[in-house]
């Protein structure tokens, strides 16, 4: 009797495929395991996700499974259901979202069993060899020293510095042996947890929220919404006690890299536990190892960016998303899953409980917990003496700018500066300058590819395209009128950084952007300069405004916020929002008192105004009122399905088709097919299409209704094409 397994490749189509299991396998396979099979002129590894006793293709058509590489199955059931529910959720196939779950060296077939640690011992005759025997060789004498007492691992010889020479000398000798052993699985942490530090006392408003979390059986989702400074960490270090002393483990979600490393450092000091640490940083076999220790439960806690999600734990706990509002959750290459969404069902899925803490909550995560589908907790004071904030708004009409910062603002920087403090200056626009203009004709030099102007690196003496990627070296001339005299236009962290230097020449300067830490290992050398009070002054972009303790930072500025409070995109209002408080949230952090300044021309803006004057928790439930009127998000659900095509015409024409398709009643809205803000991006045309419902399930009916009539049209075929569900992005 034939066997056959139906297979989910990492392929876009929305199928599994069938496979002949052969007759020379064992046992009969299980669901969840990984296979290499052949597809096409290629060999791909994917999951099996059912078993069959009959196929419905031609004989001729059946190939054979090649390997199969597990024996058991990779994810727990828990996470299985959870790739399979969010393929069907985002549109994708599943052997697209199964594949996303697992680390990139097991994709490639490696094996997921632990590693095998090798060692080295002496053999019986270098037992009894005397160190003197190499007296001449220091190297060799040293490491017979050191092995007479104990064997060496691999990690040991590399953190001593051991000679690999000398090491390769004695094994040619016979007087050492290289061996291989499972590593054993420590696991003393769940009956015994160590502290490493006193927890600080928390005040009452912690107290509470921690009593509260520490109360909740099962699954629970909570918003904790905590201002910047309110000792969020502090909360999620107390119950984190708790649920470790259970036996139990952690998942704790950060948004970048950037934040991982003072994360870790927290957990650490606190727990003398294993901390496993996943994220883009790290080497394919990091990950992996890391992965490995999650799943066998050696490791306590999880600390990790948006694809540590799917990390499985052989006693899961909890799952905290530190800054939970932030845009980097949401994938946009490929797979457009929101690990957030993605995290309360899988906390749903193992009956555990979900924590999301910021002090800026989404507007998404705000509606769930006002309408009670989440527990909320706040957190309305600064923790320890730290102080509110001054906030000040600098109206720069009509007023001399140098490098972007006005005359008061350079004032208030020299007194801080002189009272010994620390500056931070915000920008959010890497580069030396975002143009490169022609001072003779007044050309703007623009990206051949997009429709975009260049920026300027004036340190790495080119000029790149942000959006696609495209750089040349700085031009001598002018593209259009061939004249020399070429500016920079506008402001970016990279001149801005310059101009401090020349302006305050006793103060260091450190700049940190996406330029600057590029190379592994140097935001964490910045930051612990900062932190030491090597610098001064602080410019960046980003990477400095969230979840960043610089306890002598006294004064934070805002430079040329404009343009965040003008733009295509409905959400640019709760960005902005969500943005200003975070970087005013890195002033006055310890005793002393901080200041805020925002420079801007449009001093007298609602939105401005409201957000200063009510703080973020007031601003951000007037929006949610102003998108329930609009009929947008959160209120509504969306969609955008996005085309590109060399021809703008293709484009537009595969939506329109797709527009067809789509119903058209009261519960429904569909806007376009119109350009994308950025029409033209890496040579192609990009439309999109915005489709809107009342009801989510209805919506998800719709599409998987329509989806396999949109891949059968003609116009797919001209254009490349993708559904976002819930976007959190409309460039």
């Amino acid at each position: 009797m034939s066997l056959f397994v139906e297979v989910a490749l990492p392929v876009p189509m929305r199928q599994t495929f069938s496979y002949r299991v052969p007759e020379t396998y064992p046992s009969t396979p299980q669901i969840g395991v990984r296979v290499k099979v052949p597809f096409g002129r290629q060999q791909l590894i994917g999951l099996v996700t059912g078993i069959t006793e009959s196929c419905s293709l031609a004989p001729k058509q059946i190939k054979s499974v090649l390997e199969f590489i597990d024996d058991e199955p990779l994810l727990p059931e828990s996470l299985y259901k959870l790739t399979l529910w969010a393929a069907r959720y985002y549109f994708c196939s599943q052997g697209q979202m199964l594949t996303q779950a697992l680390p990139v060296a097991l994709r490639k077939g490696l094996n997921a069993a632990p590693q095998k640690i090798q060692f080295w011992q002496l053999t019986e005759i270098g037992q009894n060899i005397a160190p003197e025997a190499v007296k001449r060789a220091p190297a060799q004498k040293k490491l017979l020293e050191l092995l007479k007492t104990a064997s060496l691992t691999q990690e040991e010889v590399i953190s001593l510095d051991i000679s690999k020479t000398a090491l390769k000398a004695l094994e040619d000798k016979g007087w050492v042996a290289r061996h291989e052993k499972v590593a054993e699985l420590n696991l003393d942490w769940r009956t015994s947890l160590e502290m490493d530090e006193t927890p600080h006392k928390l005040n009452k408003e912690q107290a509470v929220a921690v009593a509260t979390l520490n109360l909740q059986q099962g699954y629970h989702c909570t918003l904790l919404e905590g201002i910047t400074g309110s000792g969020k960490t502090e909360v999620y270090l107390a119950v984190l006690e708790e649920v470790l002393k259970q036996g139990k483990q952690a998942l704790i979600l950060v948004p970048e890299i950037g934040l991982t490393p003072q994360t870790i450092n927290r957990f650490k000091r606190r727990f003398k536990v294993n901390v496993a640490i996943l994220h883009s940083g790290l080497t394919d076999n990091q990950r992996l190892e890391a992965w490995r220790q999650a799943r066998c439960g050696q490791a306590a806690i999880i600390i990790g960016t948006r694809s540590a999600l799917f990390t499985p734990m052989a006693y899961p706990g909890i799952i905290i998303l530190d800054e939970e509002h932030d845009s980097s959750f949401k994938q946009q290459e490929g797979v457009g899953y929101h690990a957030r969404d993605l995290a309360v069902m899988r906390g749903h899925l193992e009956s555990i409980p979900v924590i999301l803490g910021t002090a800026t909550p989404s507007l998404e995560s705000l509606q769930n917990a006002l309408s009670g589908r989440y527990h909320h907790l706040q957190l309305g004071e600064r923790a320890g003496v730290a102080k509110k904030v001054r906030q000040g708004i600098i109206d720069i009409k009509n007023m001399p700018l140098k490098a972007g910062m006005s005359v008061p603002l350079l004032n208030e920087i020299r007194l801080h500066l002189d009272a010994g403090n620390q500056v931070l200056l915000f920008l959010n626009r890497r580069g030396f300058a975002p143009a490169l203009l022609c001072h003779e004709c007044g050309h703007l030099h623009e990206c051949d590819r997009c429709d975009a102007f260049f920026t300027v690196h004036q340190s790495l003496g080119e000029i790149c395209c942000h959006h696609c990627g495209n750089q040349y070296a700085i031009p001598k001339q002018c593209h259009k009128c061939g004249s020399t005299m070429l500016m920079g236009q506008g402001i970016g962290t990279e001149q801005l950084a310059e101009a401090l230097q020349q302006e305050f020449p006793k103060h260091p300067v450190v700049r940190i952007d996406r330029d600057t830490t590029r190379l592994k290992g140097s935001l964490e050398t910045h930051l612990n300069a900062i932190h030491k009070g090597e610098y001064k002054i602080l410019v960046g972009t980003q990477m400095l405004a969230k979840g960043h303790h610089f306890p002598d930072v006294t004064l934070v500025g805002l430079l040329d916020v404009d343009g965040a409070l003008f733009s295509a995109d409905f959400r640019a209002p709760e960005r902005f929002g969500q943005l200003y408080t975070q970087v005013a949230g890195r002033a006055g952090r310890a005793s002393k008192p901080g200041t805020v300044l925002l420079q801007t021309h449009q001093s007298d803006n609602p939105i401005l105004r409201d957000l200063l004057h009510r703080g973020y928790g007031e601003f951000a439930r007037s929006q949610l009122k102003e998108r329930q009127q609009a009929l947008l998000p959160p209120a509504w659900h969306m969609v955008l399905v996005r085309a590109e095509a060399h021809l703008a015409s293709d484009a537009d024409n595969f939506l329109n088709a797709f527009a067809a398709l789509l119903p058209q009643d009261k519960e429904f809205e569909v806007i376009g097919p119109m350009p994308a803000p950025l029409d033209k991006k890496a040579g192609k045309f990009r439309r999109q299409l915005l489709f809107q419902a009342k009801n989510r399930n209805r919506l998800q009916q719709e599409f998987e209704r329509i989806h396999p009539l949109v891949e059968q049209l003609l116009e797919a075929k001209r254009c490349r094409w993708s559904l976002d569900r819930d976007p959190q992005d409309l460039l």
